[in-house]
């Protein structure tokens, strides 16, 4: 065979590209198992951040059940519906109509204290932002709250995944005389003592809007959700209230 030819030169080319995009189909086929668990022990691993367990990757699969009692599935209704709410896809949800979408609640337990935590996702400035938020069970004040980007600007909007900008959302409230504020990324910052703002990122402006929009458009769709748990909650109450007096009555009439 004659090596000086451009029919060989083309020929070994093209074998190569083949055997090259063998290995690597090989390689990727392989490897996305492995991917994939990352992926689940990775989201696993933000979950338990938004409510203060900060753990290694490795460990999420042993701490995450037990901190996280309840996986549910809500409709726009906020009804309990069937499904695995660790298994929906906001990207997916973010597509449908909002009456359509599937809500996925996740309960934790930690101190004794339930928290509720809610997925988030919306835009960025180069893309997808998303993140996790926790509840106190008075469904009002934050008990904490973890972000994440997939292209943002190093430095400037790429920071909302870091403490400084996380912490500050503990102990905001969302809302104000039963009107759902939710908390405001403020350019500038907030002033002091704003229940519902936290210091925006220098430069960072649009991922800092992205950041509001995203919080007030997802803690939108569980108010239904809300006002069923809260009604339920002063319900019992009312029954608390009323096994006291019935005690405290019958302990007078004895």
């Amino acid at each position: 065979m004659d090596v000086n030819k451009n029919s060989y030169t083309f020929s070994f080319a093209a074998i190569m590209v083949v055997i090259v995009a063998a290995l690597l189909s090989i390689a990727a086929i392989g490897l996305k198992p492995f991917q994939s668990k990352n992926v689940l022990l990775e989201k696993k691993q933000n979950i338990l951040s938004s409510v203060g367990i900060n753990i290694n990757r490795g460990d999420a699969d042993v701490q995450y059940p037990l901190y996280v009692k309840q996986e549910l599935v809500l409709n726009a209704n906020g009804e309990i519906v069937d499904g695995i709410a660790f298994d929906v896809d906001l990207q997916k949800e973010l597509k449908k109509d909002k009456h359509l979408q599937l809500l996925p609640l996740f309960i934790s337990e930690v101190d004794e204290k339930k928290q509720y935590i809610i997925p988030l996702r919306g835009k960025g400035l180069w893309g997808p932002i998303w993140g996790f938020i926790a509840l106190e069970d008075d469904l009002n004040k934050v008990f904490g709250a973890v972000f994440d980007h997939k292209g943002e600007t190093p430095g400037l909007g790429a920071e909302i995944n870091r403490p400084f900008f996380e912490d500050p959302f503990t102990g905001k409230t969302i809302f104000e005389d039963g009107e759902l504020i939710s908390i405001k990324v403020i350019k500038g910052g907030a002033p002091k003592g704003d229940m519902h703002g936290v210091d925006g990122i220098s430069g960072g402006t649009i991922t800092s809007d992205g950041v509001s929009d995203m919080l007030y458009e997802r803690l939108t769709m569980y108010l239904p959700y809300f006002s069923k748990v809260k009604s339920e909650m002063q319900k019992d109450l009312n029954i608390s209230k009323s096994d006291t007096l019935l005690t405290f009555n019958d302990t007078i009439i004895q």
